[in-house]
């Protein structure tokens, strides 16, 4: 499998921070503590205050229940013998999510190798938005076809704790339909379970795809690890008029500086979520003017809300500029993965880093790619068209170049000659006139531009005759859209994995992992 590296910048609509922070040959300071380019990454070490024995104990139950290999339970050992662990995290999406969780994945496993610690996947199962998970896109023959799963769930419920239900069945049969007579079917039969929960389900497929990797998978949403990171959360109760007032200094510099924040942090707001005792809905938490905390319609004193913290910690959890905190003080993280709006987060939560730990753990851009199968690659050969013209055109506009393309020489030679003689007479005609009179110089180039333009509709008219004459050629520009810039979004964020582990199976793997191992802070093409 063939890789090339491009800049990142190819990529449309990254948000300016993070192609900063990616595109820098220095740290962008005092957002992050290191630039991707940097190989002197993990020099900073750890420091871990945690109880290893305990955690290393908490890893090993749950990895076995979701029928780890060898390779992951050796890791966990190593953690507990003191190895330190590169983390990444994502969402429990139906049947794995999108390409872009295998490449956190890999790169995760990629930099922990170079650094001599444990890849660790954190699953993002406290996370409440059912329909953010409930579905995924895979890789028909000529179309994407979304499949969506309908399970029962009280509104609010945390999503990793929802249960497959039989529905599940009929979800598997769909899959199967697309994907084929795979080994990877049977993964996913064996993962997806009517009894599973979205969580386990996700766990059981990533440590398989992964075991002979040795990954390491957590959901830290129970009462054990809550109570390990217990200081961070009693730190957003006690200090957070402070915590907010460093966010806001941050949003105000991260303006300055020419750049937005990626989590609105408003007034009297808070970092946490509390889980509903009764419903088991997960509400955020908001300060009232008279020192309340609200989440929903009921209020809780700040004594409330610290006895339950001792007694229940698992209710109470952190929002999104919180959770590496809370992480990193759960696991003895040397660095994190992250995709370009992680990363973008990492620039605000750095402050409470600072506050609450008193360092910032370095933060590293997961790869990023776009897979390209020999047919599409044939197409691309065959027109002279690369992936920044994919990314950079609409499809109505590569179709019309390449309709110009495929005219009779002739006819490109009578336009390229019309045109170049229009250009000629008009520029020495202006001239002339500008020479005259200023004003009639200007009616002249107005007069001569509307000309111009009438020559570029001639050779649109003459690219898109070609293109009706050729059908086959719109043809092959929808399948280029379809394959590598599906609906004009990245193919990485678009279509899930399991369309391309059913095409490859472990070569995919090995080959992501291969391909993390080179440094890139930009966007991969990977040949297949």
């Amino acid at each position: 499998m063939e890789t090339h590296c491009y800049p990142i910048t190819i990529v449309p609509h990254l948000h300016r921070l993070f192609t900063d922070y990616a595109e820098s040959e220095q740290v962008l300071r005092p957002f992050f503590a290191v630039s991707p380019r940097d190989e002197n990454w993990a020099a900073g070490g750890v420091a871990f205050g945690g109880d290893r024995e305990r955690l290393a104990g908490l890893l090993e139950k749950q990895n076995r229940a979701w029928g780890a290999g060898p390779a992951t339970l050796e890791n966990i050992e190593r953690i507990r013998r003191g190895a330190n662990v590169v983390v990444t995290g994502q969402q429990v999406v139906l049947f794995g999510g999108s390409l872009f969780t295998l490449y956190k994945a890999a790169t995760a496993i990629a930099r922990a190798k170079a650094a001599g610690a444990v890849p660790v996947f954190w699953l993002a199962t406290g996370d409440h938005d059912l329909a953010e998970v409930n579905h995924v896109t895979l890789a028909a023959r000529h179309e994407l076809a979304m499949l969506k799963l309908e399970p029962e769930a009280v509104a609010g419920q945390p999503v990793g704790g929802i249960r497959l239900g039989a529905g599940i069945e009929a979800v598997l049969e769909q899959a199967a339909e697309i994907l084929g007579d795979v080994p990877e079917m049977d993964l996913l039969r064996e993962a997806y379970r009517p009894e599973a929960t979205f969580g386990e389900a996700f766990a059981r497929l990533l440590l398989t795809t992964f075991a002979r990797q040795g990954l390491v998978v957590a959901d830290a949403t129970g009462r054990e690890f809550h109570a390990a990171g217990a200081r961070v959360l009693r730190a957003a109760i006690e200090r957070a008029d402070e915590l907010e007032a460093l966010l806001h200094e941050r949003d105000r510099l991260l303006a300055e500086r020419g750049y937005h924040s990626q989590v609105l942090v408003a007034a009297k707001s808070s970092l946490l979520f509390l889980i509903d005792k009764e419903t088991g809905a997960r509400q955020v938490l908001k300060r009232s003017d008279d020192g309340q905390w609200l989440a929903g319609k009921a209020g809780h004193t700040t004594a409330e809300l610290l006895a339950i913290l001792e007694s229940e910690p698992e209710r109470l959890s952190p929002n999104a500029l919180l959770r590496p905190v809370f992480q990193d003080v759960v696991l003895p993280t040397l660095a994190y993965i992250g995709g370009p709006a992680e990363i973008a987060y990492f620039a605000q939560t750095q402050v409470l880093y600072e506050a609450l730990l008193g360092r910032v753990t370095p933060v590293l851009p997961r790869m990023s790619v776009t897979l390209v199968d020999a047919a599409l690659r044939r197409l691309m050969m065959q027109h002279g068209v690369g992936l920044e013209d994919v990314f950079r055109l609409r499809p109505d506009e590569l179709a019309q170049r390449l309709g110009a393309r495929a005219m009779p020489v002739e006819g490109k030679q009578q336009l390229a000659a019309t045109g170049q003689a229009l250009d000629r007479e008009l520029t020495a005609l202006t001239e002339w006139m500008r020479a005259m009179d200023a004003g009639l110089g200007r009616s002249a180039e107005t007069s001569a531009s509307k000309m111009r333009y009438q020559m570029n509709r001639l050779r649109r008219m003459a690219a898109n005759f070609q293109l009706q004459k050729e059908e086959s050629l719109r043809r092959q520009v929808d399948a280029l859209y379809l394959g590598l810039y599906p609906n004009l979004h990245l193919q990485e964020r678009v279509v899930g994995g399991v369309s391309y582990l059913a095409r490859c199976g472990d070569a995919l793997v090995d080959a992501l992992v291969a391909a993390a191992a080179e440094l890139c802070p930009g966007h991969r093409e990977i040949s297949l």
